[in-house]
């Protein structure tokens, strides 16, 4: 009996001590806006990989390879900060296109093994934008410093992905 409860509590130690010795989960968030415009409106702002102007934060874009797999931008945002990027797929009958993130400071977005994905989806005059992504924290090992951990990532790619869309919303409905 002595035996069996040894194992036993030599397996939930082992168990609870495996718990909390491995690394960062994936984090994955989606956001959705409504524009008050036809989808090919919309696609037409947003359906250019090698332009991203729409997105507030962005100072300019430069890029190769146009919307092709494999191609490449480099966003400058306001302040200097540079955040470099690739196609991953691109389906223009679709309005869709996913891309990943292959140079980033995590000082700018906490995160690591970033890719995400697009979508514009249109019924008459009200189009529906879908943002999402997937993603690690920007600390690959146990115990990260707040500013690193997976709420932080969450809650900045939540964020830029909320405003952008806000932004979009903007510029499309109000024509800038």
């Amino acid at each position: 009996m002595k035996l069996h409860f040894a194992a036993a509590a030599a397996l939930v130690i082992g168990v609870a001590g495996a718990a909390q010795a491995h690394g960062p989960t994936r984090q994955k968030t989606e956001q959705k806006v409504e524009i008050n415009a036809p989808a090919e409106k919309v696609w037409s702002v947003v359906g250019n990989f090698q332009d991203m102007s729409w997105l507030g934060i962005v100072e300019k874009t430069e890029g190769s390879g146009g919307n092709d797999k494999g191609a490449k931008r480099t966003l400058t945002l306001k302040g200097g900060a540079k955040v470099e990027e690739e196609i991953n797929q691109y389906a223009a009958d679709k309005m869709m296109y996913s891309y990943r993130i292959t140079n980033v400071d995590v000082k700018v977005l906490p995160v690591s093994n970033y890719s995400s994905k697009i979508i514009v989806k249109g019924e008459g005059d009200k189009t529906t934008v879908t943002w999402d992504g997937a993603f690690y924290r920007g600390f690959p090992n146990n115990d990260p410093p707040p500013e690193l951990s997976d709420e932080a990532a969450l809650k900045a790619v939540s964020g830029l992905y909320s405003q952008g869309l806000q932004d979009l919303k903007k510029k499309v409905e109000g024509g800038s």
